[in-house]
């Protein structure tokens, strides 16, 4: 086969450093969210939803043919935690936390994440983040080691 197809849905999850509730104003999530988008794009991954709330993000994108997911990822978090430093003197020292969560996600499932991002404001006022993450790893099968999985 001479041409290179791919089609791969990756739900990426990752906390602000220590899950501080940095991303409090409504601009600066909808600034987020564009950003991470652009980077994306940037990097052939081009975003199909992204939903930011006070202290975590939601990255649903097809991975490019041509880029890892750990090399995805830390495009991601690097470049806009290098925008995020510039937007005010409340995030001069702002960080994303060490690690992630990223899992495949069937083309079947795609809207249903769509919507369930895209009302992550909503979402959280039931439910922290952790716990989010721990139900989210479960779901997807992917045992945590509480004692790493926060930084």
């Amino acid at each position: 086969m001479s041409q290179s197809l791919t089609q791969i849905y990756l739900h990426i999850v990752f906390s602000t450093k220590g899950r501080k509730e940095l991303l409090q104003e409504q601009t600066i999530r909808r600034g987020t969210e564009a950003y991470l988008a652009g980077i994306c794009r940037e990097q052939g991954s081009p975003a199909v939803q992204i939903g930011a709330v006070v202290d975590h993000v939601h990255i649903l994108c097809r991975l490019g043919k041509a880029i890892s997911v750990a090399d995805l990822i830390r495009e991601l978090k690097r470049d806009s935690s290098k925008w995020m430093k510039t937007q005010g003197s409340t995030l001069s020292e702002f960080h994303w936390q060490g690690g992630y969560g990223a899992f495949s996600i069937s083309p079947g499932h795609v809207l249903k994440l769509q919507h369930y991002i895209a009302n992550q404001e909503e979402h959280h006022r039931a439910e922290s983040f952790q716990d989010e993450f721990r139900r989210l790893c479960k779901k997807y099968g992917v045992e945590i080691d509480e004692r790493y999985v926060w930084d």
